[in-house]
């Protein structure tokens, strides 16, 4: 979807105002602010539109309009050690403003002014003062070579950031793979033990039936075996009993009872 006027207005002065915040400003520098609050109205306004851009475009541009403002309220700090602070909290944009930008111009910005904070810092603790300068044209040429130094050094930076994040990226893109891997593997390996466990359970369950039919047929025939023992104990034991009761009698009748 192409643009509306509004949203090509908020680019350039967008871009204008990471241009602006590049430089070195004077503290009576009033150009900045205003230009933020009118960014900031702008967004609203863009955000009203019924034809807006994407929800991740909105975001970005929300991203440096804050970006600026926490740029602009950090700068208002006493302490270089407090801007120093406010300044790691900042979170510039992802992607450029124009097209013409290799980076994004609040990265450059973000790393600019963490360069100025220490250096502050570091001549607050050495006991310098590098503004203290009373020849215009020394300072002059001072801060054209200070700014030339801090964008190399903020590009040098940028690049050195850059490489070391592709760098864990790409570290933790093979670490992610191998715990996949691994992960792959144990899930196959206990798949299979689970596997060889269900044979083993399943064998185990129809030896177990196995041998309780087997059982069942033992007791069975267990059973009747006592059964048949016992019937033929008890008429030996009858035929025993009759036995010795006509034994008895005969031993009677033979010899009578003596007088």
């Amino acid at each position: 979807m192409a643009a509306t006027r509004l949203e090509l207005n908020l680019m350039r002065l967008l871009s204008r105002c990471e241009a602006l915040a590049a430089e070195r400003r004077d503290p009576e520098e009033w150009r900045l602010e205003k230009y933020v609050a009118a960014l900031e109205e702008m967004l609203r306004g863009l955000k009203k539109q019924s034809s807006k851009p994407a929800p991740e475009l909105l975001n970005e541009y929300s991203r440096k309009v804050d970006f600026l403002k926490g740029l602009l309220e950090a700068e208002k700090l006493s302490s270089s050690t407090e801007k120093a602070l406010a300044n790691q909290f900042l979170a510039p944009g992802r992607t450029p403003t124009t097209i013409k930008e290799r980076t994004p111009a609040t990265r450059t910005v973000h790393l600019q002014t963490k360069a100025r904070c220490t250096g502050k810092m570091r001549s607050e603790l050495l006991g310098t003062d590098p503004l203290a300068i009373n020849d215009s044209e020394e300072l002059n040429v001072r801060k054209r070579k200070g700014l030339a130094s801090d964008e190399k050094q903020s590009a040098v930076e940028l690049d050195a950031v850059l490489q070391r994040h592709q760098d864990m990226q790409e570290k933790l893109a093979e670490e992610m793979l191998s715990l996949a891997r691994s992960l792959k593997n144990n899930t196959l390996a206990a798949q299979n033990v689970i596997k060889q466990d269900n044979q083993t359970l399943s064998h185990s369950l129809r030896m177990a039936d196995q041998n309780f039919e087997k059982l069942k047929d033992e007791s069975d025939r267990l059973e009747q075996h006592a059964k048949k023992s016992v019937n033929w104990l008890l008429w030996i034991m009858l035929i025993v009993v009759c036995f010795i009761f006509i034994s008895m009698i005969l031993f009677i009748r033979i010899f009578p009872k003596l007088k």
